[in-house]
């Protein structure tokens, strides 16, 4: 049983600490503001692409506008020249009609791209507002990012203090000074009692000079000694 109760406590820490790394605001939001940058990139390249089609649309336009009118002034020219004898009336009829007609599908063609150019005039607009968008979501995240992780240091800070604090036991420290004094005065005790013994008396004969005051004479009784053997008087 204890066996299956440690291997559930491991699984238990380990689901915690996933759920709390899977719950980590600032990862997560470093994630969120990643992704937005994607779909900022790719907005970017759609939008590139799309003006890059109306630029050309309306170079287009241009060329279908200018045929439109090269056209109409050559069929005005064959006409003139007609009039003036220098073409034949038929032949400058049948070519002003071919004229007209080239003229005729070149303003087809300008209206379809004029309106294709407001098309992608109006797709463009749409994509920059969303560009405008991401990039302002963007700003905001990132700067909710900043603060959301000065806040996080601060809490963890915060949390690691507090656990510390808790885990401090004020009886177990007042009780090992407490150990600690003690021990320091049987260590001053045991200095002073060697300190006795070495005072002591080492022998039996130290004992008794020691009661009868030997070794202690001054230096005049010493002096007086060695001059009695000597045989000077002291006067």
């Amino acid at each position: 049983m204890s066996i299956f109760r440690r291997l559930f406590k491991v699984g238990e820490s380990q689901a915690h600490s996933l759920v709390d790394k899977m719950e980590d605001p600032v990862k997560m939001s470093e994630q969120a503001i990643r992704d937005l940058k994607t779909d900022l990139n790719k907005a970017l390249e759609s939008l590139a692409e799309v003006k890059a089609i109306a630029i050309r649309t309306r170079r287009d336009t241009k060329n279908y506008q200018q045929q439109s009118a090269d056209y109409e002034k050559k069929a005005m020219l064959l006409l003139q020249r007609a009039q003036q004898g220098q073409l034949d009336q038929a032949e400058a009829d049948r070519l002003a009609s071919e004229a007209l007609s080239k003229k005729e599908q070149a303003d087809q063609h300008i209206a379809r791209t004029q309106a294709e150019v407001e098309k992608y005039d109006a797709m463009t607009a749409n994509l920059e507002s969303k560009v405008n968008e991401l990039k302002g979501q963007i700003s905001t995240w990132e700067n909710e990012l900043k603060t959301l992780t000065a806040r996080a240091k601060v809490s963890t800070a915060t949390k690691k203090l507090n656990k510390q604090m808790a885990g401090i036991d004020s009886s177990s420290t007042v009780a090992m000074l407490e150990r600690m004094k003690t021990r320091v005065e049987e260590e001053e005790s045991l200095a002073e009692s060697y300190g006795e013994l070495a005072a002591a008396p080492k022998s039996v004969d130290d004992e008794i000079n020691k009661a009868l005051g030997s070794g202690s004479s001054s230096g005049s009784d010493k002096l007086a000694a060695l001059k009695a053997k000597m045989g000077i008087s002291n006067s």
